[in-house]
C-alpha cells in the first residue's frame, strides 16, 4: 500500500457488474476533478483471443479441461502486481489494452482479441484504479492485493451472475445457451479456488440478491432489474464508517450485521458515492500531505 501513489482496485467475475461499478467511479474522478490511470484487468491476461483457444486445446489435450482466465496460468499476475507496487512506490507503471471489438479495433489500431503494446502510464496521475478478475488474487508466488489501498468486491449471487453472463455473451457476442454453459462449467474450479477467496480480502464488498425467483438460471428470460433486488454491502472494518448516515441516506435501508447494510438495489450508484467518496478524498488527502 502508498500514501503518496494510492491503488484502487475492483474485483470481481466476468457478468458480476464491475463494469457499471468502474463507471460510478469515473462520475467520483470527474466531480472531485481527479486523474486516474485506468487499468482493466484483461490488459493483464497471458494469451490474445487466438492463443487462448490454442491454449484450452492444448491442456484439454493433455487433461486438463479447467483452463480458465479465472485462473494464475491465464494470467500476467506477476506483473499486474509489480505494476501495482512500482505504481505506489513512484507513480509510474507500464500496461497496454485488450482490444475487444472492431469499434475498439479502429480507436487502437489493432484486430479485435489482440493486445496493444505495452506503453508508460500518464504522468502525474493522482490514483491508479484497476478493474477485473485478479484485484486481491494470491497464490504462493504473487499477493496482488497486498498493493492496493481501497479494494472493493463486486459479488452477485451465483444465480444472478450466471443470468447476466448467458444474456450478455448471447446478446453480445453471439454465444448459445450451450457455450456459455460449458464456459461456466470448464472455469468453475478456478472460480472456486482464485476468483470466490478474495471476497475475504476486499475492504467493501457490495453483493446484488435479487427478489424475484432465479431458480434456474439458464432459462431466465430477462435480468432482474435492481429494483428487484436488495443490495449487502458488507464492510471488512468497520471502524470509522458512520453507519447512522448512511442509513438516514439510503432509504429503507437496515442493518443485518455490525458490519453489514442491506438497502434497495436500484440504490447501488448513490451508496457507492457516499460510501466511497470520502474514502477516496481521504486518499488524495494522505497523497497531497505526503509531498
Amino acid at each position: 500500500m502508498s500514501i503518496k501513489n494510492p491503488v484502487v482496485a475492483i474485483t470481481g467475475s466476468s457478468g458480476a457488474g464491475t463494469t457499471s461499478v468502474t463507471r460510478a467511479f469515473q462520475h467520483i474522478f470527474r466531480r472531485e476533478q481527479l486523474n486516474a490511470a485506468i487499468i482493466e484487468g484483461d490488459s493483464f491476461h497471458r494469451y490474445d483471443r487466438q492463443e487462448m483457444r490454442a491454449q484450452m486445446i492444448e491442456t484439454g489435450l493433455a487433461g486438463d479441461h479447467h483452463f480458465s482466465h479465472f485462473g494464475p496460468e491465464a494470467n500476467l499476475l506477476a506483473e499486474l502486481e509489480g505494476l501495482f507496487r512500482e505504481y505506489g512506490e513512484t507513480g509510474r507503471g507500464r500496461s497496454r489494452h485488450y482490444v475487444h471489438d472492431n469499434a475498439e479495433a479502429e480507436l487502437y489500431g489493432a484486430p479485435p482479441g489482440t493486445f496493444t503494446e505495452w506503453t508508460d502510464l500518464p504522468a502525474g496521475t493522482d490514483l491508479l484504479f484497476y478493474e477485473g478478475l485478479h484485484a486481491a488474487a494470491t497464490t504462493d508466488r504473487v499477493d496482488v492485493g497486498r498493493h492496493v489501498d481501497l479494494c472493493i468486491g463486486v459479488v452477485p449471487i451465483i444465480n444472478l451472475e450466471w443470468i447476466q453472463k448467458l444474456h450478455r455473451d448471447k446478446a453480445q457476442r453471439g454465444y448459445s445457451t450451450e457455450a456459455v454453459v460449458d464456459t461456466i462449467l470448464r472455469r468453475m474450479p478456478d472460480y472456486i479456488n482464485y476468483i470466490c477467496p478474495q471476497f475475504s480480502r476486499t475492504h467493501v464488498n457490495f453483493q446484488r440478491v435479487p427478489t424475484v425467483d432465479t431458480s434456474n438460471p439458464f432459462i431466465a428470460q430477462d435480468i432482474p432489474l435492481p429494483d428487484e433486488s436488495l443490495l449487502v454491502i458488507r464492510f471488512a472494518n468497520p471502524h470509522g464508517i458512520d453507519f447512522p448516515y448512511l442509513l438516514s441516506m439510503l432509504d429503507n435501508s437496515f442493518m443485518s450485521r455490525p458490519n453489514i447494510i442491506v438497502c434497495p438495489g436500484g440504490k447501488m450508484g448513490l451508496a457507492m458515492q457516499i460510501i466511497f467518496t470520502p474514502m477516496i478524498m481521504q486518499l488524495i488527502d494522505k497523497k497531497r500531505r505526503s509531498r
